[in-house]
């Protein structure tokens, strides 16, 4: 379980993030949903001690998370940003193996090799593995950052916006690989993500974000409702039923 506590963020006089409390419960998704500037991807990178927080506290299976040794932490919890890119001309096998550094400190053995094929698998990236990430495609790069996420192996996995890049086959290729991880290897996920179908279709849980506040949290059904939504968003988004997943009909 990761425990959020009035946990506070300012940058230059401004509230980011302005006393948000929440817990996020362990196998399931949650996704962070909110409009642009509300807050989600700060509150992503604060727990999971990438950005510090001003105020607050933050607990990763009931320890506050400065106490935990980096290494340690790497074991615990993953996260992927918006913004990946490393400066070296790499494999996407190579990039995928970084995730087990945590483990392995550079030297895999044959177990981490293992779970780089998989992760590699997970992501059907196989015919492509051998090949430099300059010579994929932006969503092809993006598949394989979070195969080296996978890798990694972590029970915690935080993903600031894994469907940037990505078009309609892969966006929902991705999300039924996030459910599966949580399904089949009880992987607990966190995702920021701004289209609410897709939060609607895969998500357990939803944390509705605006102005660095939470407006609503809890089950996905309660969130994706068009009073909730309409007080998110400042706009009307009906909803539709189709095949047992709420739908918002925002673009008419």
């Amino acid at each position: 379980m990761i425990e959020v506590k009035d946990v506070c963020k300012a940058y230059g006089g401004k509230t980011v993030v302005d006393n948000v409390s929440l817990t996020i419960d362990k196998g399931k998704i949650t996704s962070f949903i909110g409009p642009n500037g509300a807050g989600k991807s700060t509150l992503l990178s604060m727990m999971s001690r990438l950005m510090t927080k001003d105020k607050g506290q933050v607990l990763i299976d009931g320890k506050d998370i400065s106490a935990w040794k980096s290494n340690e932490l790497a074991r615990k919890i993953s996260i992927l940003k918006q913004s990946n890119h490393i400066n070296m001309r790499l494999t996407v096998r190579e990039l995928v193996s970084f995730g087990r550094f945590p483990y392995s400190q550079g030297k895999l053995t044959k177990e981490d090799w293992q779970y780089v094929d998989e992760a590699i698998t997970y992501m059907e990236l196989q015919d492509m593995q051998h090949k430099y990430l300059d010579q994929l495609s932006g969503g092809q790069n993006q598949r394989a950052y979070i195969a080296m996420v996978i890798a990694q192996n972590t029970d915690y996995i935080l993903l600031d916006e894994p469907l940037n890049n990505l078009d309609m086959k892969h966006s929902v290729q991705i999300m039924k690989v996030l459910r599966r991880l949580v399904e089949e290897l009880n992987k607990t996920i966190v995702i920021v993500i701004h289209d609410i179908n897709f939060a609607s279709c895969y998500s357990d849980k939803i944390v509705a974000l605006k102005n660095g506040q939470i407006v609503k949290d809890g089950p996905t059904n309660d969130i994706i409702e068009r009073d909730v939504l309409s007080n998110i968003y400042d706009m009307d988004i009906p909803i539709q039923q189709i095949n047992g997943n709420r739908i918002g009909v925002y673009f008419t």
